[in-house]
């Protein structure tokens, strides 16, 4: 329908045309004929008419102006300097990784592939290591990862740990001043939070781009062939591109809050929606993989109803469908030793209020074992606090 308009439209002014051109030259013609010549005006004498020139500045007006300008832009270049310092920190602690791998889908007689992405050095159980994502390194020997560091060195990692349930891998190596980055396991990131992503999009290594965190709690996101199982991705608009993949995602401080993972595109490049692991969950992975070689998991022994609608939680007795639903308990795990009941609502897990089933399966996943957590639970209307000694899920596996 908007089609035919426009063609009517159209064809409307093309009957017009000519008549409309007609019209102006009539009316050319007359105002012609009604105006003298200009050779026959006489020029105005005294001074003339400037139309701009109440819109123009004066040359005291222009350098108060210059002034103002440049008050303000001192304040904006100082968080321009603040914004190289943070450069000049990172950079050192980022690296480019090169890895050459068998290829899943060999093409034109091509038996491997090659892939890129980034790291960041960190110190952990008095080990120097590379903590990157495991996608970036997968498949690939030792002999076969190369990685770059920001003064253009190589090396080649000693030792690589992964874990394939975070998309999480570790990788040892050894040179001499070799700048470990700082950590904010303890300064958790807020939504709005300006951030800086550094890495090697399209091998361009040691990028730096710049943003803010956009969302926190991204869950359920298909990733990779394999998925990634345990999910609380940080989002920001701070460009991350192929490539970016294993960088760090820093605060103002200069301080490590993420490891860019993932973006969500159309194209294949930026759209402004990026993704990264949290520090937090980042470590807690890490350190069990130099310290013991695997990642040690809590369990709690429970089956959840997966969909939590609103009439069920009316039915429940809250007022909107929060929390993760139980639906059964097995015997024997610390559910049940905790006194967990299918129907209960669990609302908060060890002081951190539960939006959904895969929330609360990230905050397990994270959880050290063999300590006690608090858990609160609605149940008949009520809100409930137990205490749940969490064991490793290994044990119940």
């Amino acid at each position: 329908m908007l089609r035919r308009r426009f063609l009517h439209a159209a064809s409307l002014t093309r009957i017009l045309r000519p008549l409309l051109v007609l019209s102006t030259l009539l009316t050319a013609g007359r105002a012609a004929a009604e105006e003298p010549p200009l050779s026959r005006i006489a020029p105005a004498s005294g001074p003339k008419v400037d139309p701009l020139r109440p819109a123009r500045l004066s040359v005291d007006e222009r350098e108060q102006l210059y002034k103002q300008v440049q008050r303000d832009a001192e304040a904006l270049e100082r968080q321009g300097t603040q914004l190289r310092r943070l450069t000049q920190l990172v950079r050192p602690t980022v690296v480019h990784i090169d890895t050459r791998k068998p290829a899943l889908r060999p093409k034109n007689g091509k038996a491997s592939e090659e892939e890129a992405g980034s790291g960041v050095i960190a110190d952990i159980a008095g080990r120097t290591v590379v903590i990157t994502n495991r996608h970036v390194i997968n498949r690939a020997d030792l002999d076969n990862i190369t990685i770059r560091l920001d003064d253009a060195r190589e090396l080649k990692p000693q030792r690589l740990w992964s874990d394939a349930a975070t998309d999480i891998a570790v990788l040892e190596i050894e040179g001499d001043d070799l700048e470990a980055a700082r950590l904010a396991e303890d300064d958790p990131v807020q939504i709005g939070d300006t951030v800086l992503a550094v890495g090697s999009p399209f091998g361009l290594s040691h990028s730096v781009t710049l943003g803010i965190v956009s969302a926190l709690g991204r869950r359920d996101l298909e990733l990779g062939n394999e998925g990634v199982q345990f999910q609380d991705f940080i989002q920001t608009d701070a460009a991350i591109n192929p490539g970016n993949s294993g960088g760090p995602l820093v605060n103002l401080r200069g301080e490590v809050v993420g490891l860019n993972t993932a973006i969500a595109s159309n194209s294949g490049g930026s759209e402004g929606i990026g993704f990264a692991i949290p520090i937090r969950m980042v470590m807690f992975v890490a350190r069990q993989l130099v310290e013991t070689g695997s990642v040690s998991r809590a369990y709690l022994g429970v089956k959840l109803h997966g969909v939590f609608t609103q009439r069920a939680a009316q039915r429940l007795g809250l007022v909107r469908p929060v929390g993760a639903h139980v639906k059964e308990v097995t015997k024997g795990t610390p559910a049940d030793t905790a006194g967990i009941r299918p129907d209960d609502v669990i609302v908060d897990f060890d002081g951190t209020p539960i939006d959904d089933d895969d929330h609360l399966m990230s905050l397990v996943s994270i959880t050290p074992t063999n300590t006690t957590v608090t858990l609160a639970v609605v149940r008949n209307q009520e809100r409930i606090t137990l205490e749940m000694p969490v064991a490793s899920r290994s044990q119940f596996e």
